[in-house]
């Protein structure tokens, strides 16, 4: 047998309505958090909404997918073998580290110059008019404070290197000393571009009566090493969720980071990393200028955790032998 693809199954949503897109994505997240609980399904528990008299996202329980239907497990396993889960099981520990395909990154369409005035007055774009990237970061507690704020910097210098042509420096740092309504609320105000070092927590991917709106999560770059079920961290990088197309280009540039570690793509040899059309012709060498700084994620990360071994990694390890990939996220605020 051979690999044809390695493309995960997904729901697709239009980009125009976010909250709806979010809720989806929480429903899924339910699945998992009802396996991880051995949560199923419960009639008593299956209730509409009919009694609502106003709509509000956090009048939703997700959990009613679950005790509607089932969890994840029972969904997948309906008139299926055990045997043939692969990736498609709750992660226990072992590597997560995946890197979803990019696709057509060269699809700049017939004439590039569409491209650059659908990017044009994004943030994306006044990023780069700019010249420097305003990026936040939230302090830690406890052994890996040091490491991992080391680590959520070099993401930003990272992503400055992508945003300008290689120039890793253009950046200025606002530290924050927790992730909360003050973080978040620089980052809704504008005063920061994007927000280093927060988990993906329920709280603040929806708009809150506080005035914040919802937020992006980009693909993690660390996991914690709590248990399944136990509220695992996901540690990313947040934008607001108003501008698509610079959250895209940052989880394009996160995802940069792990696509090269599957490629053996190094600082040495960037130039093997893909060229970017779909942000326009100033980003075409984006993800490789990226690389030419960070280089692949093991590079990142050796260089923050030097005294980690390889095998201690935990979840911050590459998934390539098909392992399971499944973990619910933070059910922080709308979970009864």
């Amino acid at each position: 047998d051979s690999l044809m693809t390695k493309e995960p199954l997904a729901i697709v949503t239009r980009n125009a309505d976010r909250e709806f897109s979010d809720i989806i994505n929480w429903v899924v997240n339910a699945l998992f958090y009802g396996e991880e609980q051995e949560l199923t399904k419960n009639i008593p528990h299956c209730h509409n909404y009919a009694n609502l008299t106003s709509y509000n996202v956090f009048d939703l329980n997700f959990m009613r997918a679950v005790y509607c239907v089932g969890n994840y497990r029972d969904i997948f396993m309906f008139d299926r073998n055990q045997n043939i889960r692969g990736m498609n099981q709750i992660n226990n520990g072992t590597g997560m580290l995946y890197a979803t395909p990019f696709g057509e990154l060269e699809s700049g369409g017939n004439d590039l110059r569409d491209v650059d005035a659908i990017n044009s007055g994004t943030l994306l774009d006044d990023i780069r008019k700019r010249g420097s990237l305003n990026c936040g970061v939230v302090g830690f507690d406890g052994d890996i404070a040091t490491n991992l704020d080391g680590l959520s910097k070099a993401y930003c210098r990272t992503l400055a290197a992508g945003l300008f042509n290689g120039d890793y420096e253009a950046v200025k740092f606002l530290p924050f000393l927790h992730s909360n309504n003050v973080s978040f609320g620089a980052l809704n105000n504008g005063t920061i571009d994007i927000l280093a070092g927060v988990r993906i927590e329920q709280e603040y991917d929806f708009a809150s009566s506080t005035s914040l709106q919802g937020f992006q999560f980009s693909t993690p770059y660390f996991y914690g090493n709590e248990r399944a079920g136990d509220d695992v961290s996901f540690f990313s990088l947040a934008t607001r969720e108003d501008d698509v197309i610079f959250s895209s280009f940052v989880n394009c540039v996160s995802l940069a980071t792990i696509y090269a570690q599957e490629k053996g793509v190094q600082k040495m040899n960037s130039e093997e990393m893909p060229s970017v059309l779909i942000f326009g012709r100033d980003f075409r060498w984006a993800l490789r200028d990226a690389v030419a700084y960070s280089g692949s994620y093991g590079q990142i990360y050796k260089k923050y955790f030097k005294n980690v071994a390889a095998e201690d990694r935990g979840r911050n390890r590459l998934n390539n032998k098909g392992g399971p990939q499944f973990l619910s996220w933070s059910f922080s605020m709308i979970f009864h």
